[in-house]
């Protein structure tokens, strides 16, 4: 019992990231049920198959708010599931062994990926136009792979690469990403029962992923109204990398003074990401209240939907109707 509460709060804790960030649901969960000792393979397989209702959920309430861009959605969900399916079939037969450094290490390239994305200032150009086919299929099929493989990554490899294009509306980002990933979690589920049967699936860590997640759901609007994106990415960052890190030290039998050696330097600079969140998101606020002083030209007004999330993901391209308010931003 007390083994699925933690579970259950680790879902929790999954999906409160996920909905502040729109991404790293299966980062956290995976990361979390490997160091508690679950198999790569089962780890993976057990978090598609919570993230089959809990992306359920996340797609219907999108596209209640208009949040989903079905043209986008019906151009990355199909080789995200293609992707998603072969990523379970090659986790499937490999071995534990050998299938933990890998997971580990595709997660600690991941977390790193957050570190950096989530330290480096918001930029205030934007660029017009349609979104390709021949840039969609790809992406989803590299996204969907990595994120059967590595128990997570949909979101960390699909919401910043559609960010940095610049040609969606962020909430349309993260709701388009959020509806297509339930296509993609049923096709990795359906490769994990083949791969594995039945017995891979932990029924009682599906269900308590599940009901941690549906429950945070509704509070992780709350908690992007207290905590900055931006610090909450890179904090995430950090502890996926350390956490994983681990895993690989112990695979490459690393011993003696070189292994606290690797914990300082990886502590050293999860540090100097958070520090460097903080002054970005310190200059984004100063430029937005400064912009919100000035007489700001239409096209920079901040539509009232525009949330705090929204605009913190969108690191590489945040389109130039979040670069300032029509009030000074509080600090």
């Amino acid at each position: 019992m007390r083994k699925l509460l933690i579970l259950a709060l680790v879902g929790l804790a999954a999906q409160l990231i996920d909905g502040s960030l729109g991404m790293a649901y299966g980062l956290t969960s995976s990361t979390l049920l490997l160091v508690a000792g679950v198999a790569p393979a089962a780890a993976s397989a057990s978090v598609h198959l919570a993230e089959i209702g809990t992306t359920l959920a996340a797609g219907v309430a999108h596209w209640r708010f208009g949040n989903v861009d079905w043209r986008v959605v019906t151009r990355i969900a199909l080789p995200g599931a293609i992707g998603a399916f072969a990523g379970a079939t090659l986790l499937s037969s490999i071995s534990t062994e050998s299938a933990a450094p890998w997971m580990a290490g595709i997660l600690l390239t991941l977390g790193a990926y957050l570190l950096v994305r989530f330290a480096r200032p918001l930029r205030t150009d934007r660029v017009g136009g349609r979104l390709r086919g021949r840039f969609l299929g790809p992406l989803g099929l590299v996204a969907g792979f990595v994120d059967a493989t590595g128990g997570g990554g949909w979101g960390p490899v699909a919401t910043p690469a559609l960010l940095v294009s610049g040609r969606m509306e962020p909430r349309k980002v993260i709701g388009s990403v959020d509806t297509a990933e339930f296509v993609v979690a049923g096709a990795a589920s359906v490769g994990f029962l083949i791969g594995l049967g039945t017995e891979g699936f932990l029924l009682p860590t599906v269900a308590a992923l599940l009901v941690g997640g549906l429950i945070a759901a509704p509070l992780a609007a709350w908690l992007v109204r207290i905590v900055p994106a931006q610090l909450l990415g890179a904090a995430v960052g950090g502890v996926i990398v350390l956490t994983n890190a681990r895993t690989l030290i112990r695979s490459a039998e690393l011993g003696g003074p070189a292994r606290p050696a690797v914990y300082a330097l990886l502590a050293a600079g999860w540090l100097a990401a958070l520090v460097l969140a903080v002054r970005a998101l310190r200059r984004t606020r100063r430029a937005r209240a400064g912009a919100g002083n000035t007489s700001a030209p239409a096209s920079l007004a901040v539509p009232a939907d525009v949330t705090v999330a929204s605009a913190s993901a969108f690191d590489d391209a945040v389109p130039a109707e979040l670069a300032g308010t029509g009030t000074p931003n509080p600090r």
